[in-house]
């Protein structure tokens, strides 16, 4: 938990931030860096030493947990920085921070608890499918941003689709990873967690047809109240196949 939150993803926000003060001057002036509460190259710095002591931790977790880290901390650089800035890209963006959050939590958490052996193949199927669902979750945060990513050339979904299309792909890819999931449990005897799962996407499904109507006034209502139940589900089908191995 300490790894993936704490140090991995706080992180990739700060590298996020760093890269992004232009941007967000435009959107939100009154965020750390841009407003000049977090001075000078400070934001870079908490970057890279967040890096080493996430390697670090990682490093004592076991070869598997240092292996997802690596992986977790070049895909957030990527997803920032120069050359490859692929936040510049929604789909190549939104990607890398779904597999970095969502994959890199599942794979380091169960790679911990087996002593940092390689998890099994069922736990990497559900962690590789709620990354793609993270896509769309990562689709969401784009729509307040449309002004000032189509000023700085980001091509955010919101901004190549235009938002009613980006709305329909987000939800869409949030929803068809988890049929696959419910799918998978009943297939593994796990009828209740499915159920769960069931019920979960049903609600998601409902809070959709809100989202859709009004997506850029409506897409933070949709992370506060829709994504937590993206989030349940996960956390019920991790515990489902928690002994898996």
């Amino acid at each position: 938990v300490i790894l993936a939150g704490p140090l991995v993803c706080a992180m990739s926000q700060a590298i996020n931030d760093w890269y992004d003060r232009h941007v967000d001057a435009i959107n939100e002036p009154h965020r750390p860096i841009p407003s000049g509460r977090v001075p000078g190259l400070w934001g870079l710095y908490i970057a890279g030493i967040w890096s080493l002591l996430s390697l670090a931790v990682a490093a004592v977790l076991g070869a598997w947990v240092l292996v997802a880290t690596v992986v977790g901390l070049v895909l957030a650089w990527a997803y920032s920085a120069p050359p490859f800035r692929l936040k510049r890209n929604g789909w190549w963006g939104n990607a890398a921070c779904g597999f970095s959050y969502e994959g890199l939590a599942w794979v380091t958490g169960a790679a911990a608890m087996l002593g940092g052996n390689l998890p099994s193949s069922g736990i990497l199927v559900l962690a590789v499918l709620y990354s793609i669902g993270a896509h769309g979750i990562m689709t969401l945060n784009d729509f307040k941003a449309i002004k000032g990513d189509s000023e700085m050339g980001i091509r955010s979904l919101p901004v190549s689709l235009g938002p009613q299309r980006a709305a329909q792909v987000a939800c869409a890819v949030m929803l068809v990873p988890q049929l696959v999931v419910i799918a998978l449990l009943l297939s593994w005897s796990q009828s209740v967690p499915a159920a769960i799962v069931v019920a979960l996407v049903v609600g998601q499904a409902l809070m959709m047809r809100r989202f859709l109507r009004e997506p850029i006034s409506q897409a933070i209502w949709y992370s506060g109240f829709g994504v937590p139940l993206y989030v349940f589900g996960m956390m019920a089908s991790a515990f489902a196949v928690r002994g898996l191995g």
